[in-house]
């Protein structure tokens, strides 16, 4: 029987070791993870949970007794120190831990600000952990004072809440405009617009050059030499896969951990997926950032395990809720050079990316019609031309037969 030790108790972890017991797997599994909490949903962390509409045990993405039913054994608050690819063990508290296949499913790390510019004054905070968010919750009372820094998903997400439960929020971004990195303008226009009418602040074009206080935060200062007041700070400025633990054993890294379209890496008994893993993409190498990515390269990794041999193919989408607005997304952006622009029923809108007439990517705002056609003409390799699409006379379902 085959041991299987995956590291990183996240989707990924838990998506995987779910999927080898699904496929009759019967060697050992265990999940090792540095948080004490069982796996669980990081996206609600910084809106269901922080808001206090949901409870810490329905975060967690199976209970404690499904991983003894399924004899799935977690390792939980103790991480892997080393990893011996001669020998075939994780070090974990001391202990060597032997496997026959080991997969990395270690996720991604938020970038934190250097001490010389404030970063690490008490009141600054991330976004990733069940911590994390713990570290800050009491903070967030009406009128307190908050900033963020970077205009990105993570960072609207958290002026969303803080401004629904009353504080007052700026957010600070450095390019000149707020999601430069992921969108198109048209979606930073309708976001800069939602938050601008729930009262956030939004900076465009301006830095950070650094956060102020003596020992607590008492304020940023910017690029430009304005100076604004704060309670506490948040940062939203990405994050990095987590490969030191790779690194360290002498895997191949290009952008995380790079795999064969497999998931295997370097070490023929090492596989890797979810935030931390980097896969073959039309020529070149992808990684992404996201639930379904984590849940569906994991489950394709599982099966690879199991002997199916079959390629992981992506389907990339997303999903980001920031108020009243559920934002869904389908396909990468990736390259494109014209937006079509179709208006749903009532507040509803889609925009759609184009590379010359190929459809790569939708952006849609309460607009769930428009991302399911999206994302099943995208997957189909169907382009229907911009002007079907912006007319709001077309029947978005008949193009799937077209």
């Amino acid at each position: 029987m085959t041991d299987v030790v995956i590291v990183g108790a996240g989707q990924a972890g838990s998506a995987l070791a779910a999927k080898l017991r699904a496929l009759g797997h019967s060697g050992a599994i265990t999940i090792v993870g540095e948080e004490t909490a069982p796996p669980y949903q990081r996206p609600p962390l910084s809106k269901g949970y922080l808001l206090g509409d949901m409870a810490e045990e329905r975060l967690w993405l199976r209970s404690p007794d499904y991983y003894t039913e399924q004899a799935i054994t977690l390792r939980l608050g103790a991480p892997v120190s080393a990893i011996d690819r001669a020998a075939q063990t994780v070090t974990v508290a001391g202990e060597a831990l032997h496997y026959d296949e080991l997969v990395l499913t270690t996720g991604s790390i938020p970038r934190q600000l250097p001490a010389a510019i404030g970063g690490t004054l008490t009141g600054v905070h991330v976004v990733r952990t069940l911590m994390d968010v713990n570290a800050k919750k009491h903070r967030f009372v009406a009128g307190a004072r908050v900033v963020i820094v970077g205009g990105g998903y993570i960072g609207l997400e958290g002026a969303a809440v803080a401004a629904k439960l009353g504080l007052d929020v700026t957010v600070i971004e450095a390019a000149p405009r707020i999601l430069q990195r992921v969108a198109a303008p048209e979606t930073s226009d309708y976001f800069r617009a939602l938050h601008r009418a729930h009262g956030v602040k939004i900076l465009e074009g301006v830095g950070l050059d650094r956060i102020l206080g003596e020992g607590h935060v008492s304020g940023v200062r910017m690029a430009d030499g304005r100076e604004l007041p704060a309670d506490f700070v948040i940062l939203g400025i990405g994050i990095r896969p987590a490969i030191d633990l790779a690194e360290a054993a002498g895997l191949t890294l290009d952008n995380g951990i790079a795999t064969d379209a497999y998931g295997r890496t370097s070490d023929p008994h090492i596989w890797a997926a979810g935030d931390c893993a980097s896969f073959p993409w039309k020529g070149g190498r992808l990684r992404l950032e996201s639930v379904g990515n984590a849940i569906d390269q994991a489950e394709a990794v599982a099966a690879n395990i199991m002997g199916a041999d079959a390629p992981y193919v992506a389907q990339p989408w997303f999903w980001s809720d920031q108020y009243d607005c559920k934002l869904q997304i389908a396909g990468l952006n990736t390259g494109y050079d014209t937006i079509a622009t179709r208006q749903g029923e009532g507040e509803a809108v889609s925009f759609w990316y184009y590379r010359g007439e190929t459809l790569l990517a939708v952006d849609a705002m309460n607009d769930p019609r428009a991302y399911m056609v999206g994302k099943r003409l995208i997957e189909m390799g169907k382009s229907p031309s911009r002007a079907e699409v912006s007319n709001p006379e077309t029947n978005l379902k008949a193009l799937l037969k077209v």
